[in-house]
């Protein structure tokens, strides 16, 4: 599996450790920064990713903020991203099986690098149900559209 990642200055600690551990699963990993703990703004970053996961089928996203929050909200601007901020290995779960969720978002300041394993090991062990579901994706998707 292919991930693109980036972070702000708030997430910028937890970045290379996820890298490292996607690396280690056999995931390739591209780094779109920053590449110091400068301040910089994250919906920079959102866009990066975001555009970079829609030009490149099948692969997917890492944002990494200080909540999660913007990240996902930024990312969430692009039609055809999903972008779902996650906790938790079982919201990382659901985020793949029923949203078909293409960027993975989650905060440095929320979890821990236990909880961020844990997290990247539901991710990829997950894939789309597709079904009841496949329906739901599609009004999301028709959302955007009728906004942009």
């Amino acid at each position: 599996m292919k991930f693109y990642i980036a972070t702000d200055h708030a997430g910028y600690n937890l970045k290379d450790y996820t890298a490292q551990l996607l690396k280690e699963k056999g995931c390739e990993v591209i780094d779109l920064g920053p590449f110091s703990e400068d301040r910089v703004d994250y919906p920079d970053y959102a866009v990066k990713v975001s555009k970079a996961v829609l030009e490149d089928s099948g692969a997917h996203g890492i944002l990494i903020c200080g909540s999660g929050i913007g990240m996902s909200m930024a990312a969430n601007r692009h039609s055809g991203i999903r972008a779902a901020l996650c906790h938790d290995a079982y919201t990382a779960t659901v985020a793949r099986a029923h949203n078909d969720a293409n960027v993975l978002c989650f905060g440095e300041r929320i979890i821990g690098k236990g909880v961020c394993e844990s997290i990247l090991d539901a991710w990829l062990k997950g894939s789309f149900e597709g079904g009841r579901h496949e329906t739901r994706v599609e009004k999301i998707e028709a959302i955007q559209q009728s906004t942009h």
